[in-house]
């Protein structure tokens, strides 16, 4: 069985009250690292940022507001469809808020990236290898 799903799909950003842009999230799933989930967005062939989420905040973002400090999310429904509404917050701006960046992303797709994950791991049975991520600070160092 493969141990790693990748999805690619067009979100919509917006920053600060600018209107929303289409740009790519490449979601990335490896059960080496169960709990994670890495999404790389990009426009015109530039990566704009790289995020680590946590699988399970995701989903359960899908259902409620979650999250505190630099990511937050939560479900919006637009119409017809559910959007997931992920706010990532940055570094301070002189006037004492953060900048920050807002990605909507269709939520039945986040959903259905989800069942792909969970078809490589189920929920609940995360393992991590303590002894193996020891020894590889340890011979970093």
């Amino acid at each position: 069985m493969n141990s790693l799903v990748h999805k690619t799909m067009v979100v919509q950003l917006q920053t600060g009250d600018a209107d929303r842009f289409p740009v790519l999230a490449h979601l990335s799933y490896d059960a080496a690292d169960p709990f994670a989930l890495t999404v790389v967005f990009s426009h015109d062939g530039r990566v704009l940022a790289r995020w680590t989420l946590d699988r399970e905040m995701v989903a359960d973002g899908l259902a409620g507001p979650v999250g505190v400090g630099d990511v937050r999310m939560r479900s919006e429904s637009r119409g017809v469809w559910e959007e997931l509404r992920i706010e990532f917050l940055g570094d301070a701006r002189p006037d004492g808020d953060r900048h920050r960046a807002v990605v909507f992303v269709w939520a039945a797709a986040v959903a259905a990236f989800l069942r792909e994950t969970y078809a490589v791991v189920r929920p609940g049975k995360e393992e991590v290898r303590v002894d193996d991520f020891l020894a590889e600070l340890t011979a970093e160092g």
